[in-house]
């Protein structure tokens, strides 16, 4: 007697697991992918790319010690706020050196 064979279950059925639950605990527990390509000609370095990725929560990164992107004025309304009223000093000094006190008009 021959039994048919049993064909694989779509993804999402009869896991224990789903793609939310597997997403949550790679960004609870943080996943680190590193590798390096070196390119030599004749034992002479040309070129070295060192590949990190992170993938983990913002809470996860900043436990870590991660939180470039809180000072990227790119990324960061705060940081941008920052840069500009710093760039904005710089200015105003630089035109108080070019422009005595006497000379400079009321505005």
């Amino acid at each position: 007697m021959t039994t048919a064979s049993r064909l694989p279950e779509p993804y999402g059925q009869g896991s224990g697991a789903n793609l939310a639950d597997i997403l949550e605990r790679v960004l609870d527990k943080g996943v680190v992918i590193a590798g390096d390509i070196r390119i030599n000609l004749l034992d002479i370095e040309l070129l070295t790319i060192k590949l990190r990725l992170i993938v983990a929560s913002v809470d996860k990164a900043k436990e870590m010690g991660i939180d470039w992107w809180e000072e990227d004025p790119a990324l960061s309304s705060r940081a941008r706020r920052r840069e500009l009223t710093r760039e904005n000093a710089e200015l105003r000094r630089r035109l108080e050196e070019l422009e005595p006190a006497g000379e400079r008009k009321e505005r």
